[in-house]
């Protein structure tokens, strides 16, 4: 589901007023696309945090102007706590878009009770979808997952109008046997106290030898 945001149109530009909104408690931004000129916005601070929070990249602009549109870019404080300006992409209702959700896992894999250890190998995947169709995130059940066994792209249940961007042999998640400890006692190799030979050194002396007799 997507947030909704209020927007107001921005009027003036410059760092001196985008200090003076962020003073205020909102947000500078941008909305573009679609042929469409390019719209100067400011929207709530804490309203937009929480949307971003929440993980969905679609947001529903109200007030100022009733638009869908995409998150596209953030650009963070240094210290990557205070949001100073996003943009914001214009999209369709019906529109299909590309865009990139998480991935989670669900159950536990009776292959953990055979001596197997679960490997999630995707945790952020492309999906096409409706841009009013965004899942949250993509879950995988594991409940049936045995030891040997994986999970590729085309055994995935995806929800209706959602297809995923990469090939059907893209393997999730897989439970193999865990690798096997290396052998502590080992000694390593030239552990035996031997001087290990520098290639070109021998004829590198040798040279010096004869130098010094001549």
């Amino acid at each position: 589901m997507a947030d909704t945001l209020e927007a107001k149109k921005r009027e003036t530009r410059g760092k001196r007023n985008a200090r003076r909104d962020r003073a205020e408690g909102r947000t500078p931004a941008v909305l573009y696309g679609h042929g469409v000129k390019n719209v100067s916005l400011t929207v709530d601070s804490n309203a937009l945090t929480a949307a971003v929070q929440h993980g969905s990249p679609l947001i529903e602009l109200a007030g100022d102007l009733k638009e869908s549109a995409l998150i596209s870019d953030i650009q963070w404080d240094p210290m990557g706590t205070r949001i100073l300006h996003i943009d914001f992409t214009r999209v369709k209702a019906d529109e299909r878009i590309e865009v990139s959700i998480s991935v989670e896992l669900r159950g536990v894999a009776p292959g953990i009770n055979a001596g197997g250890v679960v490997s999630q190998l995707i945790h952020d995947t492309v999906v096409e979808c409706a841009a009013v169709e965004i899942p949250e995130k993509l879950e995988i059940n594991i409940n049936h997952l045995e030891l040997g066994d994986s999970v590729t792209a085309e055994q995935i249940e995806l929800p209706d109008g959602v297809k995923l961007a990469c090939g059907p042999d893209m393997i999730f998640v897989q439970c193999n046997e865990p690798l096997p400890d290396l052998d502590e006692d080992a000694e390593p190799i030239g552990s035996d106290g031997a001087e290990p030979e520098v290639i070109g050194r021998k004829a590198a002396d040798e040279d010096a030898g004869d130098a010094s007799e001549s």
